[in-house]
């Protein structure tokens, strides 16, 4: 009888732990089919590569991520289950007890180009350094934290802050990564100047009002610890703007690089409007680079933008927004909310992958309710001054318009790089 008393609750609780292992398991592999069928499989940033033979099924990797069902337990072996929700938090692989998880760029299908970067953010050119998402850290929280470490590596390097003619560091964007640097740099006293082409805040700069920046407490110089969870652009470009005027730190807005040549001692920076003789240089620029094209007819009129500054300017008018990731859906969904607004999605691909799941829902919520059309598979043929011409799988549709956006991406300053003699390796999901 004792036996029994002791034996019963141990049964229960193994009849509840394989309950538990099936549905799980259930659930897991339907949302991985589903993803395979709509063709939702490349991640579009860093992410992670689960090796079979050390996982142990525990679960830990799918509790840790903060997206939450992005990891996925199928027959008791960790998969990467939506693979588009994954945006490289990375806590998948510090939460695993086994080492079974490698984070990589790229897949065996795409490919993605990553400038060759040592631990301490150092390219193959001694003195120049990347941070944030050129090195493929698109996060604002990881892009800071690096800006913040590649200032203190570049603190060590030889000659640095010991005086002289040069400056310490040229510091080329202000994005997350730029940001950080320039109040790390500030903080050490060291001799530097930061260069941005655009404004403060880089690519968050650019994103559509009211849009929610996930982010994270993190570490900024001079400043402290920032507890952000879950905000706003405007609040999080509030608190940089305060902290800008606040520190004195001094941002030479306006100002692109052009070339960076070695010379004795360091580097020559050339800018549009100046010249810098340096010992180190950091860069911090985005991955978007020059904005990709259509190159169609039509293209250069006034009415075609390639990036949504305010979604209130195109109230009552025949929008197109062209383009299948974050930025296209965004600034889609954005315009569509507006009184008189009518929106199509012109996208050459047949899914969303590369896109996260709230915009996706964004999207087909504003389909449902007739306030915008989704054209898949299809492109651009011609734009004139009152219309557009799509081709959508051979079929030809013209649309009355008076604005286009391209969100298509942009072509990777890979060229300027090599040029500059960094190394820039491919990716194909590899570690």
């Amino acid at each position: 009888m004792t036996l029994a008393l002791y034996f019963f609750p141990l049964v229960l609780i193994l009849f509840w732990y394989v309950r538990r292992e099936q549905n799980e398991h259930a659930r897991s592999l339907a949302l991985l089919e589903e993803n395979q069928r709509a063709g939702l499989t490349e991640p579009a940033s860093l992410h992670p590569v689960i090796d079979p033979g050390r996982c142990m099924g525990c679960g830990s990797c799918a509790s840790a991520c903060p997206e939450g069902n992005v990891l996925g337990l199928v027959e008791g072996k960790a998969v990467l289950i939506n693979a588009t929700h994954c945006i490289g938090h990375g806590a998948c692989k510090e939460a695993c007890p086994f080492d079974a998880i490698t984070l990589v760029f790229g897949t065996a299908k795409r490919g993605v180009d990553i400038p060759a970067v040592k631990p301490n953010f150092e390219t193959n050119m001694p003195g120049i350094f990347i941070a944030g998402e050129l090195g493929g850290m698109g996060l604002i929280r990881n892009a800071v934290e690096q800006g913040r470490q590649a200032i203190l590596s570049i603190g060590a390097y030889d000659g640095v802050g010991k005086g002289g003619d040069r400056l310490d560091v040229v510091i080329v964007g202000a994005g997350p990564a730029g940001f950080s640097a320039s109040l790390g740099a500030m903080e050490k006293k060291l001799k530097a100047v930061t260069i941005e082409q655009e404004a403060l805040g880089g690519t968050v700069s650019h994103f559509p009002r009211g849009k929610l920046v996930m982010t994270a407490p993190v570490k900024l110089p001079i400043v402290g610890k920032v507890s952000f969870t879950e905000t706003t652009k405007e609040t999080l470009m509030a608190f940089w703007e305060k902290t800008e005027q606040e520190t004195g730190v001094k941002i030479n807005y306006g100002e692109k690089l052009e070339e960076i040549t070695a010379e004795s001692g360091g580097y020559l920076v050339r800018s549009s409007k100046a010249e810098y003789h340096t010992r180190t240089v950091l860069l911090a620029i985005g991955r978007r680079g020059t904005p990709r094209k259509l190159g169609v007819e039509g293209e250069t009129l006034p009415k075609v933008v390639y990036r949504l500054i305010d979604a209130e300017q195109y109230k009552g008018q025949h929008v197109l927004v062209v383009g299948g990731g974050d930025s296209a859906l965004e600034a889609a969904a954005s315009v569509a909310e507006q009184p008189g607004t009518t929106v199509t999605l012109s996208y050459r691909s047949g899914a969303f992958s590369r896109a996260k799941e709230k915009n996706r829902q964004r999207i087909e919520e504003a389909e449902a309710a007739g306030r915008m059309q989704v054209l898949f598979t299809s492109n651009v043929v011609s734009i004139s001054e009152s219309s557009v011409t799509i081709d959508q799988e051979g079929k030809i549709i013209e649309l009355p318009n008076d604005a286009i956006i391209v969100s298509a991406g942009g072509i990777l300053p890979t060229p300027f790089l090599k040029k500059t003699g960094i190394e820039v390796e491919t990716h194909h999901g590899a570690a």
